[in-house]
């Protein structure tokens, strides 16, 4: 597109008898400095996302909680048993 558009500004300032002996490196760098706002686009080597009719694995469901289980409502305990049972016991002396 800007080759064009260059060659036609070209022709235009030709027939007019100018000439563009500095006006093509600026063209030119601004053909470059176009180029690199360009997408960068690579080919699709699987299936088009974007296709309604692509073809994809299936959903599964894994709970996350799933070994859990209640622990309410708990029976109280006096607390100073419930502090013994988790308590280290003492090492025997041999």
């Amino acid at each position: 597109m800007l080759t064009l558009l260059g060659a036609r500004f070209a022709a235009a300032s030709s027939a007019r008898g100018r000439h563009l002996r500095f006006k093509w490196p600026l063209l030119a760098t601004l053909a470059l400095v176009l180029a690199g706002c360009m997408p960068a686009t690579a080919p699709l080597t699987d299936a088009d996302p974007a296709d309604p009719r692509a073809r994809v694995a299936r959903v599964g469901y894994r709970s996350t909680i799933a070994p859990y289980t209640s622990l309410r409502p708990a029976t109280p305990a006096p607390w100073r048993e419930r502090n013994d049972s988790v308590s280290p016991q003492p090492k025997t002396e041999r």
